[in-house]
């Protein structure tokens, strides 16, 4: 998220600060406040182009970022940034009553306007006062988790109109001769950008071109808050590498939600998903669907894909509860492709083994595989994974690469007692399913 929006943020501070010194205004105090209420706004339309941009699941950009997860990463806290930079925009626009009393009023360097530009830019202020208080609630619902998703996505589709309303109100209230100079043009070529992002969005097309159709042919509950779900999609399917996810709907008024594909594509257009009761949709899905019913997959999605393993570091493979998804997928495909399996150590974390059904099928899975090695670590029985126990089974002279797929805390904990273990860390990869 860093290497992306802190370069950004410094595109947009460095071709604003090209212009800073020129004005009559510059360097008093009436000049500082209008280079900071410009600053702001802009930053605050900038990154929220960049927020309705990356909304469209770039495919072609999952590589270079690191895949779809880290894309809406990014999007999130592109979007969080926008509504902070907004909000300050607005506390310096109230303030110039503070500055007047103080200072004095402004000198006659403001340009006029008359007829049509002046009624647009009067509409123009006015609309966007309006569209940020709505910003505002958004960004509160949004943070407030308690929410229903099922609620909040449909009031999420007001924001494309919402960044229509404050480019419009950008674009009127820029300076005129801006546009002539480098700042001018990112910003029509991001405002661009957005509002085409927006329509589409509008529109429904988000992601259209990469789904798919199919019918749900079994449903199994091999525990009692785990639904499995095989679905046939036919050729229509483009095929998926193990580890890859899917957004998948059930239920037209509840939505897509992603789910990891937990299994391998053996070319026959069949995914199966491991769904785990998390939510209110979730819980209880087998109740909710049926075999027979039609489904709609979109994807697939991710880079969390074993074949971009470093060939020469210890292969560390974490998963808890149903984040062991990824590696049955993995495993799998080793099989089926008859490829060479890697040297791997595969943790995974239960709150129960013995009643954990996905435990036999990991050691089926491992019992063909001499070179991963399975260990289980049972909460129930205080068996608790820890970067000490990580440690010990790698040599102190080699590099090692994590691929973590569960618990946030967990993977945060693992991360930071990692930090001083004997061997190297060459890189710790995890996908991240907040996508709110």
């Amino acid at each position: 998220m860093i290497r992306i929006i802190l370069p950004f943020i410094i595109l947009v501070s460095g071709l604003w600060a090209w212009n800073l010194a020129a004005g009559p205004d510059a360097g008093t105090p009436w000049g500082v406040y209008k280079q900071s209420l410009l600053l702001s706004g802009w930053l605050a339309i900038a990154l929220m182009s960049l927020a309705m941009m990356l909304a469209l699941r770039p495919a072609w950009l999952e590589r270079p970022l690191g895949g779809l997860d880290k894309i809406y990463h990014t999007h999130k806290w592109a979007g969080i940034l926008a509504v902070v930079f907004a909000a300050a925009h607005w506390l310096i626009e109230m303030g110039d009553d503070v500055i007047e009393s103080v200072f004095g009023e402004a000198g006659e360097h403001e340009p006029h306007y008359s007829g049509f530009i002046d009624t647009m830019r009067d509409a123009a202020e006015d609309i966007g006062e309006f569209a940020i208080y709505l910003l505002f609630a958004m960004l509160l619902i949004t943070l407030w988790r308690r929410f229903p998703y099922k609620y909040w996505r449909y009031l999420h589709r007001v924001m494309p109109a919402l960044y229509l309303l404050l480019a419009f109100h950008a674009a009127w209230l820029a300076p005129l001769q801006w546009w002539q100079q480098p700042i001018g043009v990112l910003m029509a070529i991001l405002l661009l950008g957005g509002s085409i992002a927006s329509g589409l969005s509008l529109a429904g097309r988000v992601g259209r071109h990469r789904q798919v159709r199919g019918t749900i042919t079994a449903i199994n509950t091999p525990a009692p808050d785990v639904t499995e779900v095989t679905c046939h999609l036919g050729q229509a399917w483009r095929g998926h590498r193990a580890g890859q996810f899917a957004f998948v709907t059930f239920d037209t008024l509840e939505g897509a939600h992603p789910f990891t594909i937990a299994s391998a594509d053996r070319g026959d257009g069949r995914v199966t998903f491991l769904i785990k009761s998390l939510g209110d949709f979730t819980r209880n899905l087998s109740q909710k669907i049926r075999a027979g019913q039609t489904v709609t997959v979109e994807g697939p999605y991710g880079c969390f894909n074993f074949d971009r393993r470093k060939r020469h570091s210890h292969q560390i493979w974490i998963a808890g509860g149903i984040g062991v998804t990824p590696f049955l997928a993995w495993l799998e495909g080793i099989g089926t492709n008859a490829v060479a399996a890697p040297e791997a150590d595969l943790h995974y974390c239960t709150r129960n083994a013995d009643q954990d059904p996905i435990v036999e099928r990991l050691r089926e899975h491992c019992r063909d595989f001499p070179g991963i090695h399975l260990q289980i670590h049972d909460s129930s029985k205080g068996e608790v994974l820890s970067a000490e126990k990580l440690a010990a089974g790698v040599p102190s002279s080699a590099a090692a690469e994590v691929w973590f797929c569960g618990p946030a805390g967990l993977a945060r904990a693992i991360r930071q007692g990692l930090r001083s273990a004997p061997f190297r860390l060459s890189r710790f990869h995890k996908e991240a399913f907040q996508f709110r």
